[in-house]
């Protein structure tokens, strides 16, 4: 099998393969969507309950939870002292805020890690007046087309590398929205399919040949 990980801090301990069908494959939320963002981030099971509500969502509900969701960065960014245009807007059926300025890397962070933080936090803010979960996408400096693009390049190397040797190949470990954004690639092509193995922080995607 290739690996194109990083070496892993203990090789010994045992990871579960699970299928990309169902969560892996499922929008990016937290389980994506990020969804897209695609946060496949609801990959996990605990994101099923929001998507099957979100999926029963007027476009007026979304878009009324982007407002909420917006007036809560624009908070956040007020008593952060950062400087922000914001978009909300309702985009793949999901709510999304987008925040666009100089400055902003702060509220991405390493590898998106910062921006994961803060929309779960905004999601909460808006089940906390609308009690409902919210599938809502928040995306920072158009930090999540950059990284779908990045992804896709990725994926189709990795799928290039199953083809040519007819073995799998193991990604690096990945947020939920990153595996979400793979899976999305992979999937659309013929003669392979992805899967997820292990838990968070160190869930990772395989890519192998179909057959």
């Amino acid at each position: 099998m290739t690996d194109t990980s990083l070496p892993s801090a203990d090789p010994s301990v045992d990871e579960e393969i699970v299928p990309a069908s169902a969560a892996d494959r499922a929008d990016d939320r937290p389980g994506d969507a990020d969804d897209a963002g695609t946060d496949e981030a609801d990959e996990d099971a605990a994101g099923k309950g929001a998507s099957a509500q979100a999926s029963a969502a007027t476009d007026n509900d979304l878009f009324q939870q982007s407002e909420i969701a917006a007036d809560y960065v624009e908070g956040l960014l007020d008593i952060l002292d950062y400087d922000g245009d914001i978009d909300e807007l309702v985009s793949g059926g999901r709510p999304v805020v987008e925040v666009v300025g100089g400055q902003l890397s702060a509220l991405v962070g390493q590898r998106g890690a910062t921006l994961e933080a803060l929309q779960e936090l905004t999601r909460l803010a808006v089940f906390r007046q609308t009690g409902s979960p919210s599938r809502l996408l928040l995306d920072v400096g158009g930090y999540r087309n950059n990284r779908r693009k990045e992804l896709a390049a990725v994926a189709k190397n990795a799928v290039e590398k199953v083809k040519e040797y007819g073995e799998p190949v193991r990604l690096e470990p990945m947020s939920a929205f990153e595996r979400k954004c793979v899976h999305d690639v992979v999937n659309a092509l013929d003669g392979v399919l992805s899967e997820s193995e292990g838990v968070e922080p160190t869930r990772r995607i395989v890519v192998r040949p179909a057959d």
